[in-house]
């Protein structure tokens, strides 16, 4: 891996205090970097682990920065306050990872206007909006980039007959990296997005899923050890793409993945989207 390139590099991560959205955090903290912790989880949940203070401290220990910041990424007010306070505190923003995301698993007529909404509101609105926030700031940095956390756009018709909505909200964030890249290319930035290649072991998996599948799923640190590799690259040569974690780490010479596995040498169940 490489050493330190993201030292006192800011980066605002959004649903950062549980998940794949920490595993970043955590392992960009290890290069030093300067990190926001926007989430809506500021104190303790009955039954899912992590607070946007819990992860300041831990990325604290691990060498970073914190700044933990309580953000609901569907309030505009409150998206555009985060940003101002990230600026004021270290000065301005290299990365944002649009991490928040909303799902709902169901067919059309099994799913309330009010999760369609939420969904919409999370997923695509919240990475339009906080891309749109940030964008004035990473035009001044040196290595700019933006991630989206979701699949590549694989339009068979199997993918939108049993969950319609959340289909269509996680493509709607993809379409951002699509249409962001290109805009903004002349200005450096980089937009890609990033999915696992199997079903990544999360609250949102463990709820939303049979016990079995959590249990044929990999740990979340290679989804961080993947966004790594993505964020320390030069922004004007990797752009516009659709990364899926294994196959990317497999171009940074990384061959052995069986460390990620909750289950080593259980079957690992593939994740939606990829055929």
């Amino acid at each position: 891996m490489n050493t330190a390139k993201l030292k006192d590099k800011v980066i605002f991560i959004t649903g950062a205090s549980r998940g794949i959205g920490r595993e970043i955090a955590l392992r960009c903290a290890k290069d030093g970097a300067k990190i926001i912790v926007a989430a809506k989880t500021d104190k303790p949940h009955p039954t899912l682990e992590g607070t946007i203070y819990t992860v300041a401290k831990e990325i604290e220990n691990a060498g970073g920065q914190a700044l933990p910041v309580l953000l609901d990424v569907r309030d505009e007010t409150m998206v555009h306050d985060a940003v101002s306070k990230a600026v004021a505190e270290f000065g301005g923003i290299d990365i944002l990872v649009n991490n928040a995301s909303a799902i709902f698993l169901a067919r059309t007529l099994e799913t309330p206007m009010k999760r369609f909404d939420l969904m919409f509101s999370v997923n695509v609105r919240a990475t339009f909006m906080c891309s749109q926030a940030c964008i004035p700031h990473l035009k001044k940095s040196a290595n700019p980039h933006i991630l989206n956390l979701s699949p590549p756009l694989n339009l068979h018709a199997k993918w939108f007959k049993d969950n319609l909505a959340y289909t269509m909200s996680k493509y709607g964030m993809s379409m951002c990296t699509l249409g962001l890249a290109e805009e903004f290319r002349s200005a450096g930035i980089a937009v890609n997005s990033l999915w696992p290649r199997t079903t990544i072991a999360t609250a949102a998996v463990a709820v939303n899923f049979p016990k079995e599948i959590l249990e044929a799923s990999r740990t979340a640190d290679i989804m961080s050890d993947a966004a790594y590799e993505i964020l320390t690259s030069n922004s004007r040569e990797v752009t516009g793409n659709f990364f899926i974690d294994e196959d990317f780490l497999k171009t940074r010479g990384v061959n052995d993945f069986s460390r990620y596995a909750l289950n080593p040498g259980a079957p690992l169940f593939a994740d939606l989207f990829l055929d």
